[in-house]
This record gives structure tokens, C-alpha cells and sequence, in this order.
């Protein structure tokens, strides 16, 4: 629709123009049950009050709404035609008063892709489940509104729901003659309200707090899911660490919770990992486990829950004015969830996941052509859509941990609280963080802005190691280089460590200094004189935001050692180093999935051993020679299956081994032996195969014939769910077979009948490394459609399709030309859609490169 894509230029006169009140909005979810029509969407009643105050009487604005249709529009009273002021996306709004009440009725329209009012009917057993997701733009779906983040304002919600069913929103609820009423929220954000509704299974708690002056902070909590996830539901593990989470965020801020109640609603198809809507935090149901997982799950999910709590206060209580400052909410929020994590709960490991998991994201994000400062340069909402990516958050994250070093924690953690108080319930740019850092740390803060936080790229450092005659460090230099495209320089605060073998056979630091690196040749003088070492790891501790690379002799060491390192983060920080070095092919893949099936079955953390297994199977399937892959397949297979029968028997690195080998598995025995797991004729003795692992099992068989239509319908009868039908869906597109691939491609291309989750499960089967032959065809299919997929889906479909169905596969420089030919001929195309195409691009040059590494 014209207009829908609200440009920062728009929002910028409108916040100048407008100064918001409140806002009353009635929704009425009683059609969300029912039979279906199968005659346009399925719609729903919404009225909204809004009471604003123009600073420019006699002007002219516009309110945000997408809608089917509008039933009436009233503007200070005056009845305005709608088939006049309403284009299917803004409300026209002309001679505006000093105060001014717009009322608008709307039909909306239920969703199917995770955006807006989501409407999801439960395969188990019939009942309709509901809740919103707005960011960043999508509350316009739900009711009429000012659709940016510094027009702030107090909200009102009353839903009229299907008798039998629950509602929940922002503030506390209570239903009276069949209408549920909520209290008014604070001033908040249009992108932050929230709604969800239908028959939830609903658990309860309560956080107390106590603060030195004597007062009590009493906090209702709240878990919610689908009644059929209830057997799986394990919200005492949810609550512990909220409740730690609150404890440390009271600790450290010194603003109470502000928003009342904290409920957390763990809803289905969700398009993101969760939500910061303050007094409903909204996840995807995935957090609830219905088999068996490693504690990296569980980890996972408390860091999760950590970061959206991180934003009550970074985002909820203060936000940005703009999306050109996102990071202001999510790198906060990423760095102190892991800063939560390590600080309050059991998981004191979470920085070594930040160092592999995060950090990796953010590599390769910067390295993308799309790369931007952490302070982007946002032009409109589609700009921002794309924009919550590894720069955003975990480079963001990663800076800021370096912020703490630099100024410190006790000024960065009372910067913090000064911002906080300043700007409680407003909207800030960068200069109002820095200011109040300024004053806490007595440091300049524009230097470090500059080099950090408004210019893109990352650093490589590398060792420089002299030795005199007596085999001793005669200097020890950091080298640092920038890319071409982002050549500065930045200064790094880093740890240099030295590391050499013991007599028991492990590698050990026994040396470590910390320096300042400020140009492209930095000394480290205090290692002058010390032992010769084996391995110099530069970045030691991960304190800085780089890419590591090695000497010579470090990587000779590495080749034959790594498994001995006995500290988890310098493995890890190495494991890192050696995938960046694969995927910039400075290593060959080859050797890369030679070091994992040498040294993983050693690794302790079982974050980091899921990491590469991930990495492992990318090598294989992208980064090596081709003519290895059917070797290097097997060598992987053979190696998962070892590691998985001397795993501890029921341990967690059994079930990440099984989940490997079955992504790897090819070989007539490999599948033989999945499908005598399955049957219950093999047996791994510890190996519990539950219902996921099912699936797990399920897929590689169905992708190389050895499972067809039949079983994987038996295997949705005993597994009847939602989750089941996913993983039903997959596994159907797995298939090798031209008529499956193009019944899937229709599915996902020609039709919108899908919902957001199903899309995704059908584009992931359909992508199978196993099946380059069958998918060729569809390499110039895909830049025949993907302009008029953009411009008839929603962006996250659209997202979905254009990343998840790029011809990746087809990793030939014909590819490469095709894609060009296409950016070539489409200059003028959107430019968030031209951004995915580059992306993609950018991955597979960066594929043929390291193949070609791989040759040499």
C-alpha cells in the first residue's frame, strides 16, 4: 500500500507536529472461533480513541492503520468519509485543533505470519490460540495509532473474547460482564503493547523485593502456553530465573521494575525468539521442551528470558527515538543478559557462549556488504525490519562489554542508572548515553563513539613473535588490519596469552599481559624475555571485538593440540578463530572438519561441541572441494557415530552426537541403523529416543528415499500436535523427488495458504545439500519471482522466501553471475530486498572462494 512504509522523515515531522495523551482501544476476538469461510481474510472488530494535542493548529498528519476496511472515522467530533481519508494503510487527518480525539472502527484482519493479531488453530485439539507482535511496525494491523517509537503515550485495552477463554495484555486484567478491562499502562511505545487471548494454560508465582529505605516491591508472575505443551511446561525453571533476573536487575539499576505484573506467554509460530512488551513478555514456543536437551537449551532460554527483562529497563522504560538507535535497546539488552546470566544464575559459562555463538553472528554479519555502524543510518520501516541482525545485537553487545573494560563496571553500571532516571518513560539518541557516561567515567566518549559505534567492519589481529639466539621472546607484536571496504583502525584493549604443554600433556597458559592496541604494530613489552611459546593467543579472555588470527607456529600447535587447551574460553576463542580463518579461506575447510573430528569429541562445554558440529556440516556443505564432499560426509558420519558410542550413556553429548550424526548420515548403514533406532531393532545403550529425536531421525531418511509419504503420516498419528505437523511438513519436502519439490515451491511461492511456521518448515525441507541436482531447475525460477513475492507478501514471508530459497546449493559461478545479472537489471527494486540478494550473494562468493582454497 502507498504509505506503508513510514520513512524516517515522516516520523521526524509528525513527532514535531503531535504530542499524544492516550489512547482507548476496544477489540472484540469473538470471531477469532468458528468455522471457516474460505470468503477473504477472517476479521475482527477494533475501535481506538486517541487523544493528541497539535502543536500546529489548522495542519494536516495521518494515523497508521492496515485493514481490510474502515467502518467510521470521527475527528473532533466531525464524521469523515473513510473511502476518502483511509488508502488501506493511513487515515488522512486534515485541520487539526490544539486538541484533537480521533476515533476510528476498523475491521483487521486475523494473521498468519507472526505479524499483528496471529491466529492459530491447534491440530491436537480444534481450540483457536491469539496473541500480537508488533516490531517494529505492526501494531497499525491491530488498532489505529501514531506507529512510532517516541510518540509515546499511556494505553487503555479492553477485549471481548470467546466465552471460556483468558486475555491478557500490559497491565493487570479483570473481566466483568464479558468484557476483559486493563489497567492503563505507563507511557509506552505503540510497538510494546501487547495482547493475548485464548484458552492458555496459565501458571502463577510472585517476586518480592525489599529495598534499603524499607519499601516492598510485590511482582505478580505469570507463564502461560498452549494447553497441549502443559505436560511439558516446566515453569519453576521459568520462574527461577526470573526471579534472579529481577534480583539482579534491582541489584544493579536501582529503578524498580516499573510495569506492575510480569507475565511471560510462550505462544505458537512465532517469528522471533521473544518479545520485551513490558508485563507480557512474549516467547516462541520452542522454549518449552518436549524431549530431551541439552543444558545449552536451557542456558539458552535463561538468556532469553534475561534479555527481554534487560529491556524493561533499556528499550521499555527508556527508548530509542529512532530505529537508527536500536542498539540502544538490543546490544544492551544482549550484552546484559549474558552479564545476567554469568552474574545470577547457574549458567556461569555464558560467556564462553557469547564468545562462540554470538560473536560468530557478528562476524559474519560485519563482513556482509550490507554491514553498518551499530548506529545505522535507518530511512524507513523496511530499513529497520532488517536491521535487528548480528551488527544490532551481538556486535553491539560485544562493543559494549568492551565499554565496561574501558571505563569500567562501576561507571558504566552508574552511568546506567543516571540515564535511567533522566530519561525514565522518554525517548534518547546516542548523545544523551554518552553524556551521562562522560560524567561517571571522566573519560571522552567521542572517540571511542566514532570508532566504535559509527563506523562498520572488524578487525583482524595477528601475533608477531621475534626470538633471540636463546629461544627466548626478543619482541612480541599485535598486528592489526582492516578490510579494504571499512579500512579503520580501532583502538582494542586485549589480553595477550602464552601458552606451551605440560609434562601431563595438556596445553596451559603460563604467561598473559594486557595492552592497549592503537595502529596497525602494537609491542607488547611486557612479555619481552619470557619462554618461547607454542600458541599466542591475542584477545585472551575475549575482551575486545575482533577477528583472531595465528603464526605459524601457533596454528602448527593447534593442528595437534587443541584438544589438550585446559581453559574452556581460550578453546573456545580458538575454535572461533580457526572457523573465521575457514570461512575468509585462510584455512582450507578440509582441515577445518580434520581438527573438529580430531578434537571435538574432547570438548567439555556442550555449547561449544553443538557449535561445530553446526560448523563442521556448513564446511561440508559449502566451504569444501566438491570433489571431497561424499568422503568428507563419510568421515564425519563415521567420527559422530564413534563419539556416540563411547558417549557417557545418557549424557548430553550422546544426544548432540545422535543429532550430528543423523544431520551427516548418507550411507546406506547410517540410515539403516537410524531406521532400526526408530523401530526399536537398534539400540545405542543410554540413548533415549524420544519424540523430537523422532523427527530428528526421521528427516535424513526421508531425504534420501528412505522414508515416504506413508511412514511420515504414521509418524503425525503418533505424534498429533503442532510441533508434530511441522516436523510432518519437513520431512514431506525432504523428499527427493521433482513432483515433492515442486509442490513444495508452489506451496511456499504461489500460494499464501501457509501460515509463518509451516512456510519455514517447508522452505527448510525443501533445501536439502543432499538434492543440488533436483533443486537446479529452481535457481532461475527464484530470480524470475522474488520481486513479486516481495511485493505481494509480508515482509516476513518475503524475508523467509528470498533468504531461505536463494540457490545456495548451486554453488557454481554461473550462480554468481546470475545473481549479478539480476542486481544489474533490478536497481530500482526495494532496496531491503536488494539488501537480502546481496547478502546471499556476498555467501556464496564467499563459498566458491574457500572451494577454490580447497583445490589449490
Amino acid at each position: 500500500m502507498p504509505g506503508e512504509n513510514l520513512t524516517r522523515d515522516e516520523a521526524r515531522e509528525r513527532a514535531a507536529l503531535l504530542s499524544v495523551d492516550g489512547y482507548e482501544v476496544s477489540l472484540d476476538l469473538r470471531s477469532a472461533v468458528g468455522e471457516e469461510t474460505g470468503d477473504g481474510p477472517r476479521t475482527f472488530r477494533s475501535v481506538t480513541t486517541i487523544r493528541f494535542r497539535c502543536n500546529e493548529p489548522g495542519a494536516s498528519t495521518f494515523a497508521d492503520l492496515i485493514a481490510p476496511s474502515v467502518t467510521s472515522v470521527s475527528l473532533n467530533g466531525r464524521d469523515l468519509d473513510p473511502g476518502e481519508v483511509f488508502d488501506g494503510s493511513r487515515v488522512l487527518l486534515e485541520d487539526l485543533a490544539a486538541e484533537n480525539e480521533l476515533v476510528v472502527d476498523a475491521r483487521c484482519a486475523y494473521s498468519r505470519t507472526g505479524e499483528g493479531m496471529h491466529r492459530f488453530v491447534d491440530p491436537e485439539d480444534g481450540e483457536v490460540y491469539l496473541y500480537t507482535q508488533y516490531e517494529p511496525a505492526d501494531s497499525r494491523r491491530v488498532f489505529a495509532n501514531f506507529e512510532q517509537p517516541d510518540l509515546k503515550a499511556p494505553f487503555r485495552f479492553e477485549v471481548r473474547a470467546p466465552e471460556g477463554w483468558t486475555v491478557w495484555s500490559n497491565g493487570v486484567g479483570e473481566q466483568t460482564d464479558g468484557v476483559w478491562r486493563f489497567a492503563e499502562t505507563k507511557a509506552i511505545s505503540t510497538y510494546i503493547t501487547c495482547v493475548v487471548a485464548g484458552p492458555y494454560h496459565y501458571v502463577t508465582d510472585s517476586y518480592s523485593r525489599t529495598f534499603p529505605d524499607g519499601t516492598t516491591l510485590e511482582i505478580p508472575l505469570g507463564a502461560l502456553c498452549r494447553k497441549g505443551l502443559a505436560p511439558y511446561f516446566d515453569s519453576d525453571d521459568v520462574f527461577l530465573v526470573t526471579k534472579q533476573g529481577l534480583d539482579f536487575f534491582h541489584d544493579h539499576v536501582d529503578y524498580p521494575y516499573p510495569f506492575g505484573k510480569y507475565d511471560q506467554a510462550f505462544v505458537p509460530e512465532y517469528n522471533l525468539g521473544a518479545m520485551e512488551n513490558p508485563g507480557l513478555v512474549t516467547f516462541r514456543e520452542e522454549f518449552i521442551f518436549r524431549g530431551k536437551v541439552t543444558k545449552a537449551s536451557y542456558e539458552g532460554r535463561a538468556n532469553v528470558i534475561l534479555h527481554e527483562m534487560a529491556h524493561m529497563w533499556f528499550g521499555d522504560l527508556v527508548t530509542m527515538e529512532w530505529w537508527d538507535d536500536l542498539w540502544l535497546k538490543e546490544s544492551f539488552a544482549d550484552f546484559m543478559g549474558a552479564f545476567a546470566l554469568v552474574g545470577a544464575t547457574r549458567f556461569q559459562d555464558g560467556w564462553i557462549t557469547f564468545a562462540n555463538r554470538r560473536k560468530a553472528w557478528a562476524y559474519r554479519a560485519d563482513q556482509l556488504p550490507s554491514t553498518h555502524p551499530i548506529t545505522a543510518d535507518i530511512r524507513d520501516l523496511q530499513d529497520a525490519k532488517l536491521n535487528f541482525d548480528g551488527i544490532t545485537y551481538a556486535k553491539g553487545a560485544s562493543v559494549l562489554k568492551q565499554l565496561v573494560a574501558y571505563v569500567g563496571q562501576d561507571a558504566f553500571l552508574e552511568g546506567a542508572r543516571r540515564y535511567f532516571k533522566r530519561h525514565a518513560y522518554g525517548n534518547t539518541r546516542l548523545g544523551d548515553l554518552l553524556s551521562v557516561l562522560e560524567e561517571t567515567s571522566g573519560r571522552d566518549m567521542g572517540g571511542w563513539a566514532r570508532s566504535w559505534l559509527q563506523t562498520a567492519g572488524v578487525n583482524s589481529l595477528t601475533p608477531q613473535v621475534l626470538l633471540d639466539a636463546e629461544g627466548r621472546v626478543d619482541e612480541l607484536a599485535v598486528l592489526q588490519e582492516a578490510a579494504e571496504s571499512h579500512p579503520e583502525l580501532r583502538p582494542h584493549r586485549v589480553a595477550v596469552g602464552l601458552y606451551r604443554g605440560t609434562s601431563e600433556g595438556s596445553l596451559e597458559r603460563y604467561a598473559r599481559a594486557e595492552v592497549d592496541v592503537d595502529g596497525a604494530r602494537t609491542v607488547v613489552g611486557e612479555l619481552a624475555g619470557v619462554e618461547a611459546p607454542e600458541l599466542v593467543l591475542v584477545n585472551d579472555d575475549d575482551l575486545t571485538y575482533c577477528k583472531i588470527r595465528f603464526d605459524e607456529t601457533s596454528l602448527a600447535a593447534l593442528r595437534e593440540h587443541l584438544g589438550a587447551m585446559t581453559d574452556p574460553l581460550a578453546r573456545a576463542l580458538c575454535w572461533s578463530a580457526l572457523w573465521n580463518m575457514t570461512r575468509d579461506a585462510l584455512l582450507p575447510a578440509r582441515e577445518f572438519v580434520e581438527i573438529v573430528l580430531r578434537f571435538a569429541g574432547r570438548e567439555s562445554d556442550i555449547g561449544v561441541l553443538q557449535m561445530l558440529h553446526a560448523w563442521a556440516n556448513s564446511s561440508l556443505v559449502h566451504y569444501v572441494a566438491p570433489g571431497w564432499r561424499e568422503t568428507g560426509g563419510r568421515l564425519l558420519a563415521e567420527g559422530a557415530l564413534r563419539e556416540l558410542r563411547s558417549a557417557e550413556p545418557g549424557s548430553e553429548h550422546q544426544l548432540a552426537w545422535a543429532r550430528f550424526f543423523a544431520t551427516v548420515a548418507s550411507a546406506p548403514e547410517d540410515l539403516r541403523l537410524l531406521r532400526g533406532l526408530l523401530e526399536g531393532t537398534e539400540k545405542v545403550d543410554g540413548l533415549e529416543v524420544d519424540q523430537e529425536l523422532r523427527w530428528a531421525f526421521l528427516e535424513p531418511l526421508a531425504a534420501h528415499g528412505a522414508a515416504d509419504e506413508s511412514v511420515l503420516a504414521a509418524e503425525l498419528a503418533r505424534d498429533d500436535t503442532a510441533s508434530g505437523k511441522r516436523h510432518q511438513v519437513r520431512c514431506l519436502a525432504a523428499r527427493p523427488s521433482q513432483a515433492v519439490k515442486a509442490q513444495a515451491w508452489a506451496q511456499v511461492v504461489e500460494s499464501d495458504a501457509l501460515s509463518n511456521a509451516l512456510v519455514e518448515a517447508t522452505i527448510a525441507g525443501f533445501t536439502q545439500a543432499s538434492q543440488r541436482e533436483l533443486l537446479a531447475p529452481y535457481a532461475e525460477r527464484y530470480f524470475a519471482v522474488i520481486e513479486r513475492v516481495w511485493a505481494e507478501r509480508s515482509i516476513q514471508i518475503g524475508m523467509d522466501v528470498v533468504r531461505g530459497l536463494f540457490p545456495s546449493l548451486q554453488d557454481s559461478p554461473g550462480t554468481l553471475e546470475a545473481t549479478d545479472a539480476w542486481l544489474a537489471a533490478h536497481e530500482g527494486a526495494a532496496p531491503a530486498l536488494r539488501r537480502l540478494v546481496l547478502e546471499a550473494r556476498d555467501d556464496l562468493a564467499r563459498a566458491l572462494r574457500a572451494q577454490a582454497l580447497a583445490n589449490d
